[in-house]
Formats: C-alpha cells, sequence, structure tokens
C-alpha cells in the first residue's frame, strides 16, 4: 500500500506531481492507524503555506491529528467533497481521499522527499 511513484513525508503524507503543482494527502498507514475519519478542516485556496506547516486537521474516532505541509508555496484547490464525506480518506487515500493542491515555491523541493522504499523503511522500521 505504498505507490512506488509518490513521494513522501515522515509525518505520513503523499505528494505527486511535477514539482511546480502537486497534490498532497495522507498515506494508507495513516488512515489505518486513524481508524474511521469523521471531519477533515482544510486550508482555504489562496493560503501561503511553508513546508512543515500545519494545512490542517483530520479527526477520527480516534483521535485529532495535523496535516502537515510537505512543500512550501500556495494552496490552488482543496478536496471540497471531503466536508460532506470525510470517510473517503478511509477508502481512497491515494486517490479520491487527496487533501490539497500546492504551487510549489521551489520545484526541486519535492525531490527532497522520502522516496517510497524510504517511506516504507520509516514505517517498518
Amino acid at each position: 500500500m505504498i505507490p512506488e511513484d509518490l513521494r513522501y513525508t515522515a509525518e505520513h503524507e503523499w505528494v505527486v506531481g511535477d514539482g511546480r503543482a502537486v497534490r498532497v494527502g495522507i498515506t494508507h498507514y495513516a488512515q489505518d492507524a486513524l481508524g474511521d475519519i469523521v471531519f477533515v478542516q482544510l486550508p482555504e485556496v489562496g493560503a501561503v503555506v511553508a513546508a512543515g506547516d500545519s494545512l490542517g486537521e483530520i479527526e477520527s474516532t480516534k483521535s485529532v491529528s495535523e496535516i502537515y505541509a510537505p512543500v512550501g508555496g500556495t494552496v490552488s484547490a482543496r478536496n471540497d467533497v471531503l466536508s460532506d464525506t470525510p470517510e473517503v480518506i478511509n477508502t481512497d487515500p491515494y486517490g479520491a481521499g487527496w487533501l490539497v493542491e500546492i504551487t510549489c515555491d521551489d520545484v526541486a523541493a519535492v525531490e527532497g522527499l522520502l522516496s517510497a522504499a524510504a517511506y516504507r523503511d520509516l514505517i517498518e522500521g
């Protein structure tokens, strides 16, 4: 459940894109650890974020967790479907359960994130 074509963070976010514009979500590992997701708070389109900043929160039946920006830039889209059906993250974390899209300040930042192999080592280590 760790797609090879994505990049990852130690905080369990995934990133896909060309480096200029990226889509962000949480990993299967993260959604599994959270349990049933019941609420998602996402930033507004146009919000400027720095890598490591909080993007919002995911609330589950077990806990509330912060979502962190894997790269710096401007939020260019958010998945508003999640306001009515946050559980989509549980069923399709790498597809319909994406969170936001960010237009990156630094196109090389994505390459600095974890590869699938490095992320696998992190969660299995």
